[in-house]
């Protein structure tokens, strides 16, 4: 006979005893917490995924219409939302163009990280950092363009907790691989023997004054491409002045 221990449990509308097992109170509550489990996890699936169509859809917004004249009316419109939804995702227009920066802000942090393990000489990782931060400004130059300006901007004070924590993370993650390889360079003897964010400064900083500046040209002249031939340049001036 099953050992199962009976118990009383309740009583039914007309008074007599209801018995059920202790392992069936059991089965009945892991099943309601697994229930309630899916549930959860379902809705926060469905959150990330509807998150991602925002931002698909501000990309495309942004892109033609501009950061100034696009309407947080005309994102919600393109996401398929009311904008009284897309208000619960992001608090502004300020914080949801930010997020697509993290995005690339994210790239350059990953992709610089793989510099830094690729087991090539400090010279060469450090034109490994002119490829990177070439592609990622052919990936989407506007969006890296604003990340610079909001870097630098009152933007950072209109933004949430949140989304201003991942900026420092990503921030940190790629000028701390910067500093390493620079670091490495120095402990070889094959760089000057300067301090390394100093160093690493000087390379974020070129990268960030050169898309900023040279890009600003094409408003006199928007047959030319200025800015990748122009960090070409500055990268083998750098990488000569890093030399000892």
């Amino acid at each position: 006979m099953d050992s199962i221990i009976f118990k009383i449990f309740s009583c039914d509308f007309i008074g007599f005893p209801v018995i059920i097992s202790r392992r069936s109170v059991y089965e009945l509550h892991s099943k309601n917490d697994g229930d309630i489990m899916g549930i959860v996890e379902r809705k926060q699936r469905e959150k990330e995924q509807r998150k991602l169509e925002i931002l698909s859809a501000a990309r495309k917004v942004f892109s033609n219409k501009g950061f100034n004249t696009a309407t947080m009316e005309e994102i919600a419109s393109a996401a398929e939302l009311s904008p009284g939804t897309l208000y619960l995702y992001f608090k502004n227009k300020e914080e949801l163009h930010t997020s697509l920066s993290i995005e690339i802000l994210k790239y350059l942090s990953d992709e610089t990280q793989k510099v830094v393990a690729e087991d090539i000489s400090v010279e060469d990782k450090i034109g490994r950092f002119k490829d990177v931060f070439i592609d990622v400004y052919d990936y989407d130059s506007n969006i890296l363009i604003n990340l610079f300006h909001l870097q630098s901007g009152e933007t950072l004070k209109n933004l949430s907790d949140e989304v201003l924590q991942q900026i420092k993370i990503h921030s940190a993650t790629a000028h701390g691989a910067i500093i390493d390889v620079v670091k490495q360079g120095i402990e070889e003897g094959i760089f000057i023997d300067e301090h390394p964010v100093a160093l690493a400064d000087v390379l974020w900083a070129s990268y960030a004054g050169i898309v900023l500046w040279v890009d600003s040209k094409k408003l006199l002249n928007d047959q030319k491409v200025f800015v990748k031939p122009t960090l070409k340049t500055a990268f083998e001036i750098i990488g000569r002045g890093l030399k000892k």
